[in-house]
């Protein structure tokens, strides 16, 4: 015969396992939402990053001075349907000559250095799988391109390399310490008080 009191000393026990199947449940659900959301924040900014780096190359590349050289020959074979565009400094647009960057030295360790930077980050090369190899792939990839942009920022003397950015960043990072003082409102010392 069943103990009346069985069920009654098992409810702890009941009880338990029910919430933790509904957690369980509950939790693979919620997890598979937030992680879905996650690795699209994550694999967004990989792309942004690996598009930024990408373009950095693409005009590093027609900065090279033989670039430069064969862009305008190809132009005066096509002058017309280069658009060109007023210059600041001429009015009425007569100095109608169009605006390019200043050429590169002539290095051929930094030719080498662009030509990799940009084969690195080639488009079509690289993976969208959401496997642990390519994964592990294309965070290698954009490592070593983040090195070479170092690398040629440093060679031709631009971007973050140099120290007054860094010091800029220093001190805006000093200026915000605490969290406590982002959100401060300072106060007023010129409202006199118990006037509106």
């Amino acid at each position: 015969m069943d103990d009346l009191f069985d069920d009654i000393l098992n409810l702890e026990e009941q009880y338990y396992k029910e919430g933790y199947d509904e957690g369980y449940k509950d939790g693979a659900e919620a997890g598979r939402i937030e992680g879905r959301s996650v690795g699209m924040k994550t694999g967004f900014e990989k792309f942004l990053e690996a598009g930024r780096l990408q373009g950095k190359a693409i005009v590093w590349q027609s900065r090279l001075p033989s670039q430069q050289e064969s862009s305008t020959s190809a132009g005066n074979s096509q002058q017309e349907t280069v658009q060109t565009v007023p210059s600041p400094t001429s009015q009425d647009g007569k100095d109608s000559e169009p605006r390019r960057l200043p050429p590169l030295s002539s290095n051929p360790r930094l030719e080498k250095n662009i030509t990799m930077l940009y084969g690195i980050l080639e488009p079509g090369t690289l993976s969208t799988k959401n496997d642990d190899e390519s994964v592990n792939d294309f965070d290698s990839r954009l490592k070593g391109a983040q090195s070479r942009v170092k690398m040629i920022e440093r060679a031709i003397g631009e971007g973050a390399g140099d120290k007054g950015s860094a010091n800029r960043n220093r001190q805006q990072a000093q200026k915000n310490e605490n969290i406590e003082d982002i959100g401060r409102i300072p106060q007023r010392t010129d409202v006199v008080m118990g006037t509106v």
